[in-house]
């Protein structure tokens, strides 16, 4: 009998894994023609455009799966620089929204890398095979009935490649650190998509109620991200709760019947958007909010669009150049506004970026190119995905 029973099990588990293999993705050309003029739509909305340099690469490894990046016939080890496989190429496609590279081979081999729900995977004539420390489960919506369902796809993966070792980073080239402001866009993003458990352990480690990314400053909208995150996963008994109810005391500013916080946020003073956030993270786990919004203007405030609308206190906006080096703000304030003044590149992968930031490393971006650490350029990146995402999800 217990023959019997290890033999279904032994074919039961091998029925799951041929039932689990992708097979070949049909008709590359004409999906990514179809991400093409989803994409052109969008820029038919937002004219602002900038060119980038392109140097046909894509990431695999969306969550806790290993990073990759397949360039030029190559598909390396992010982080070490290994050469897992290595392809004699005479053709390559690379479709964004389908997560795939189809390449065509000098001897004629038709190969696919596929990345889907339940892993990476390289497809063949033989058949499929996932990719060693790949193989794990994600929610991949494909946001069908939405106007830019192919550009969510795409920024769904970019919000979720830059996931490593269970943090959520800005990019994984260039930042080995979560930021709390840029981890907070993500996880609205994530808790949309199904997918806040890829994050969970490392919002659970949480003892510091700021990140001190910033050349080490304190900044005030620190707290109330962290009061969000802890809203993802957990209540109000996890133990940095205690500790922001006591530091953000350090910022109080105003009467009791005003009371408000001050600090530093990019080195500037903020009050309406760090208490924006400070009442937001105190609504989200059912916390005592003794807090009211300066009725002031504050640059900032543009930037939280998701609630508390009808404080806010208009004013100048975020120059153009903002578009160029930080795109994720003009995008934050479309969002507020209604307007279209967010800037689009001019690839097709990937989508986000930011240069010129302070507390960057961009020696990480060598494994894609010697000029995007000259011209400290890094794509793609996660708050600017999360901004584009959660706006184009609306429309």
């Amino acid at each position: 009998m217990k023959i019997h029973i290890i033999i279904v099990v032994f074919l039961l588990l091998l029925w799951c894994e041929v039932v689990a293999q992708p097979k070949q993705f049909s008709n590359p050309e004409k999906a990514l023609l179809a991400y093409r003029d989803n994409l052109n739509l969008l820029r038919s909305l937002n004219t602002n455009s900038r060119s980038l340099p392109d140097f046909k690469f894509f990431l695999f490894g969306m969550g806790d799966r290993r990073k990759m990046v397949y360039q030029n016939g190559n598909l390396k080890d992010l982080r070490t620089g290994e050469i897992i496989r290595q392809w004699n190429v005479k053709n390559e496609i690379i479709v964004p929204s389908e997560y795939l590279v189809q390449l065509e081979t000098v001897e004629g081999a038709k190969i696919q890398i596929l990345e889907n729900e339940n892993g990476v995977w390289e497809i063949s004539g033989k058949g499929a095979s996932v990719f060693p420390h790949t193989s794990s489960q994600l929610h991949l919506p494909d946001f069908s009935g939405k106007k830019f369902n192919l550009v969510l796809k795409e920024l769904h993966h970019e919000i979720l490649i830059n996931i490593i070792d269970g943090k959520p980073v800005p990019n994984l080239m260039v930042y080995e650190k979560p930021w709390f402001r840029d981890a907070s866009m993500m996880g609205m993003v994530l808790k949309m998509t199904g997918n806040v458990s890829l994050i969970k352990n490392w919002i659970e480690s949480i003892r510091d109620p700021f990140d001190r990314n910033n050349h080490g400053i304190s900044e005030a909208d620190n707290p109330g991200q962290v009061l969000f995150l802890v809203s993802l996963v957990a209540g109000k008994d996890h133990p940095v709760v205690s500790v922001i109810l006591d530091s953000v005391r350090q910022f109080h500013k105003g009467s009791t019947e005003n009371l408000y916080i001050e600090g530093k946020t990019d080195d500037s003073f903020h009050p309406v958007y760090q208490t924006m956030w400070l009442k937001f993270g105190l609504k989200s786990l059912g916390l005592n909010d003794p807090y009211r919004i300066p009725v002031q203007f504050d640059s900032y405030a543009s930037l939280f669009w998701w609630d508390y609308k009808e404080e806010h206190v208009s004013g100048e906006k975020f120059e153009d150049g903002a578009n160029h080096y930080f795109p994720y703000l003009i995008w934050a304030e479309d969002h507020l506004y209604n307007e279209h003044r967010g800037i689009l590149g001019n690839l097709d992968y990937p989508l986000t970026w930011e240069q010129n930031a302070s507390d960057a490393t961009y020696s990480g971006m060598r494994i894609i190119n010697e000029q995007l650490v000259l011209e400290k350029l890094s794509y793609p990146h996660t708050w600017h995905a999360a901004e584009m995402f959660l706006l184009l999800i609306e429309r």
